[in-house]
């Protein structure tokens, strides 16, 4: 069985374990069709600069402490997986399913069903599309769900529907971000983006845009968005890129008493996020939607299965654009060490590329 490993910091190589032996009860494989691309996280595993790598996450305590830490070679990375289920041994889940998990970059997988989450996925849906099912696009169902529970809401349209809504950055989680905003009922949705083949990409998909190499956002939009006097700009802000300019920018787009939903990963540190200044004056809050949790008020009624089905939902509404727009490569499998060194190196821009699988396995 082939899989793909981080052997060392810039060194990706595809990899290969022997035969397990024959199935357990209770378990099920996987033949891996697809397997797409996080490049933000995945790029901190192979640069070196991920946290897990300097410091040991303690999940009882919720803290990164001194520590043994991950080491390399990193042998499983990479969370946007579809397969089909060669055989099962278990009543969960039936033979010749499609079943979208997160089980890493390799061409098939052991599933325990009491262990490994799956998503089954329905048969009106291209499975390329599988690959957002599990993992990525939850994510963003989470963004949209915390901003509801910020203004005291528990289904997804109540932090969006009828508001003005920024969204700093265009990648892929902005833009699934930026779609379930606009489905959920967003009275103007609005993706803020210097790069421009980035806003076009944005444009495709039917989103305004803002580059604030032209005019300054804040002020467009708090030009262009007025409440009352002395209250403008964004109900709701989704940031989405991982940098603290991008986090000080989103900060200035809201109006007074607005919420910063922060979907991002930060690798570096925050000096330019000026919390004297927007984030003071005008009462300000930012709320981290990071998906190992829903939120706390709505955990009764929302889980990761549930944001899963809103993904499959959205993928109905939006799935050939998405698939036309958003999924920019399709890489065979053996050519993925290729595939990250021009990442790594910048020889390549992408903003979803998906990992392809010989129908043989």
């Amino acid at each position: 069985m082939a899989f793909l490993a981080v052997t060392r910091p810039g060194v990706v190589e595809v990899c290969e374990e022997p035969p397990g032996p024959a199935l357990p009860e209770e378990a099920f494989d996987v033949r891996t069709f697809y397997s797409g691309v996080s490049a933000g996280t995945e790029l901190s595993i192979v640069r070196g600069t991920n946290p897990a790598l300097t410091s040991s996450w303690d999940a009882e305590l919720g803290l990164f402490l001194p520590g043994p830490p991950v080491a390399y070679p990193v042998t499983k990375f990479g969370y946007m997986e579809v397969g089909e289920v060669l055989t099962a041994r278990t009543p969960a889940v039936r033979t010749g399913a499609l079943v979208a998990m997160t089980f890493g970059h390799r061409d098939g997988y052991r599933a325990n069903p009491l262990v490994d989450r799956f998503v089954v996925l329905p048969d009106d849906l291209d499975p390329l599309l599988g690959v957002f099912v599990a993992h990525m696009g939850p994510i963003c169902a989470n963004g949209i769900l915390h901003a509801a529970v910020e203004a005291s809401g528990t289904s997804l349209a109540d932090g969006v529907r009828g508001k003005r809504v920024a969204i700093t950055g265009s990648g892929v989680v902005a833009l699934l971000t930026a779609l379930f905003a606009r489905r959920h009922g967003a009275s103007s949705v609005v993706v803020v983006e210097s790069d421009e083949p980035r806003r076009a990409v944005a444009t495709s998909l039917g989103l305004d845009t803002l580059d604030p190499a032209a005019a300054d956002p804040a002020v467009v939009l708090k030009t262009r968005w007025r409440h009352a006097p002395g209250d403008r700009g964004a109900d709701v802000v989704f940031q989405c890129r991982g940098t603290a300019e991008s986090l000080a920018l989103a900060l200035r787009l809201l109006r007074p008493q607005g919420t910063v939903v922060d979907l991002a990963f930060y690798q570096g540190g925050a000096a330019e996020v000026r919390l004297g200044e927007e984030f003071h004056h005008n009462g300000l809050t930012v709320r981290c939607a990071q998906i190992g949790r829903v939120p706390r008020a709505a955990a009764h009624l929302w889980d990761r299965d549930r944001l899963s089905a809103e993904t499959v939902a959205l993928l109905h509404a939006e799935g050939d654009a998405i698939r036309r727009r958003l999924v920019t490569d399709l890489v065979p499998f053996p050519q993925a060490p290729e595939f990250f060194d021009d990442l790594v190196n910048r020889r390549r821009r992408v903003t979803q590329a998906v990992f392809t699988f010989a129908p043989d396995g």
